[in-house]
């Protein structure tokens, strides 16, 4: 795969045709795209979780409050069990995929204990489960017209409210996704 052709570091914002109840108007963060496939975690899907009920199911007492309560996401339909923690800066943990310079995603549990300690990241997005794409299959959604691609931000990832990162995310690709009809047509 070419370095052009690799969407790893961008979002992938689900256009308004798109149906699949996983990823209507969702915006997914690309933290690995290779030969073999893809995986990414979906930033706007917030869970009914907060990162205090996984704290106390995992039993990792918190001894730092943190002044708000860290929203856990749904982060895509595979391994819908497992955390993964999107952060910066890339500090490298027991269980650690650097994607940039300045993000990586982490699956081991001594970040959270970090956290619970009030020694974690700077900034942390914490979902469960991911979205994962086998070889060929993302390019083929993107040829269905069922993504729009822009390069990821920091600012929508950890600062941009949940609620408008799907029109800030397509905004990036300079898309106002409220003039795009829902039934798209093929040419």
């Amino acid at each position: 795969m070419s370095e052009s052709s690799c969407l790893k570091n961008h979002f992938l914002i689900a256009l308004p045709s798109l149906q699949d109840p996983n990823f209507s108007r969702s915006v997914t963060y690309i933290c690995e795209h290779t030969d073999d496939g893809a995986m990414g975690l979906t930033i706007n899907r917030p869970s009914p979780l907060g990162l205090d009920d996984i704290l106390q199911h995992m039993e990792i007492e918190r001894t730092e409050q943190p002044p708000d309560e860290l929203p856990v996401f749904i982060g895509g339909p595979v391994q819908e069990d497992r955390g993964f923690l999107l952060h910066s800066p890339p500090t490298r943990w027991k269980s650690t995929l650097v994607v940039t310079d300045e993000l990586a995603v982490t699956t081991s549990q001594d970040i959270l204990q970090a956290i619970a300690r009030g020694e974690g990241p700077e900034e942390v997005l914490v979902a469960l489960g991911y979205a994962g794409w086998g070889p060929g299959q993302l390019e083929h959604e993107l040829q269905q017209d069922s993504w729009l691609v822009a390069p990821a931000s920091k600012e929508i990832l950890f600062h941009t409210p949940v609620e408008q990162r799907w029109e800030a995310a397509a905004a990036l690709a300079g898309v106002d996704l409220n003039l795009i009809t829902s039934t798209a047509g093929h040419a």
